[in-house]
């Protein structure tokens, strides 16, 4: 009986920390506002969406628009 119920608790931890990383692991994309012309500068992307309250930004490899990109 008690064997069965570590099992059970330690199934139920398991759960609890595979469920709490899917959620922790979300990124959202979205286009920047701000920037204005061609992405060339993952740099100046990554500061023009800090000022968009983003996390980070980076250069879209075929379109050459700024992403902005923060925890969903």
């Amino acid at each position: 009986m008690e064997r069965s119920m570590r099992l059970v608790s330690a199934t139920f931890v398991l759960v609890l920390l595979l469920a709490a990383t899917a959620v922790e692991g979300k990124i959202c994309e979205v286009p920047s506002t701000l920037f204005k012309g061609l992405c060339f500068s993952s740099n100046n992307c990554k500061h023009t969406c800090r000022k968009e309250q983003f996390t980070r930004g980076h250069c879209s490899v075929l379109t050459r628009a700024c992403v902005c990109t923060k925890k969903c």
